[in-house]
């Protein structure tokens, strides 16, 4: 199980040697002790295995913010609840920022704090000032240190877990590679504590995973993930062009120099700037708008914004500027979109051009009621 990298061609190992910009993704559990808290040696190591790498842009997805602050503010486990998670994460995302910015500076690297939510990233505006801020960071050559902003994020406006958000900033940052570090050492065929399963050492694509025992995600202990969220966080980034290591935290040497290691994820798809995968993948919906089946074709095939002619009723409780889901008759899912009313607007719209609404209610109202540019389709 050792040999992971049989059977990969030496260009592979080039692709992932020559990436310039990588996205890194550390767990909680390759930086804490047990028991919560920071565990400053493992901090020190990983970093510096990062900082080895100079000529690189690194972009650290760190999670170990909620877990840093347990032992400071007495809690002997993960709390369930969101305000203690908050409380936690507010004490330990501090600890965990001035570890990092200690730690870089023995190798005379800078580095910056980026907490991001999932409301931030879905809003154009948003999505832009984050890249922008991200990409300065690496023009100067600091690095960015990237959490969720777990103090105010809301049940509603959660990324899950930092495997997703790791893949989503790869995308943001038009990186060249992601690699997901945790203590598993890469994709098992069944449960690695099995005698007789083997390390898959990579996957082309879906198919890959046909028959493969992934689990489900894991809640016990410091962490919130598992390999459900880093086979997931895999298909995010893969499918937008960015090809991904899953590795152990002790291998991130060989996965940051191209040497064979973990399972290596090829890319699926093309890579883009569009932040519309954000929408797809990490705003959670507020309601949901019924289509009649004219209003479906046209946002399906003809790929149109969505009109209030085609609408057939609303449901939720949304304010605009919200995320929502278009749904046909039959309430399958088609869609995503940013709306542009609120939900207790939008009943006296239905069934109404926007030329005769804008005659009866004024210009505000010539608009659609999620513009296509705001419209992401799904594909289930």
């Amino acid at each position: 199980m050792t040999a992971a990298g049989q059977g990969r061609g030496g260009g592979l190992r080039r692709e992932v040697e020559g990436a310039r910009r990588v996205v890194v993704k550390v767990g909680s559990s390759s930086l804490t002790t047990a028991a919560g808290g920071l565990d400053a040696d493992r901090v020190d190591a990983l970093v510096d295995v990062l900082a080895k790498y100079g000529e690189k842009e690194l972009v650290l997805v760190s999670s170990g913010a909620i877990a840093a602050g347990l032992a400071p503010l007495g809690l002997a486990r993960r709390p369930r609840d969101l305000a203690r998670q908050q409380a936690a994460a507010s004490v330990g995302q501090g600890l965990l920022v001035a570890r990092y910015t200690a730690s870089f500076a023995r190798h005379g690297r800078r580095v910056g704090q980026v907490l991001l939510t999932s409301d931030d990233t879905s809003r154009r505006g948003h999505y832009r000032n984050a890249y922008r801020t991200l990409d300065q960071l690496l023009a100067m050559g600091a690095v960015p240190i990237v959490n969720e902003n777990d103090t105010v994020a809301t049940d509603e406006i959660r990324f899950g877990d930092n495997d997703r958000l790791a893949a989503l900033v790869a995308h943001l940052v038009r990186a060249d590679l992601l690699i997901l570090l945790s203590d598993v050492d890469g994709l098992y065929d069944g449960d690695p504590s099995t005698p007789g399963t083997r390390l898959i050492p990579e996957i082309r694509g879906p198919k890959d995973l046909a028959g493969v025992s992934i689990g489900s995600v894991g809640h016990a202990g410091l962490g919130t993930g598992g390999m459900v969220t880093k086979v997931d966080a895999a298909r995010i980034a893969t499918g937008a062009g960015v090809p991904v290591v899953l590795t152990s935290a002790v291998h991130a040497a060989d996965a940051l120099a191209g040497r064979p290691t973990g399972t290596y994820f090829h890319r699926t798809g093309r890579r883009s700037a569009d932040r519309l995968l954000w929408l797809a993948h990490a705003s959670t919906p507020r309601g949901a708008l019924i289509l009649d089946d004219g209003a479906v074709e046209a946002v399906i095939e003809r790929r149109t914004s969505l009109l209030p002619a085609g609408i057939e009723r609303v449901e939720g409780d949304f304010s605009a500027g919200d995320p929502v889901e278009l749904r046909d008759t039959t309430g399958r899912a088609v869609a995503r979109g940013l709306v542009n009313f609120d939900a207790k607007e939008i009943p006296q719209l239905l069934g109404r051009s926007t030329r005769e609404l804008a005659r009866e209610l004024g210009p505000a109202y010539e608009r659609e009621i999620v513009h296509r540019d705001d419209l992401v389709l799904l594909h289930s």
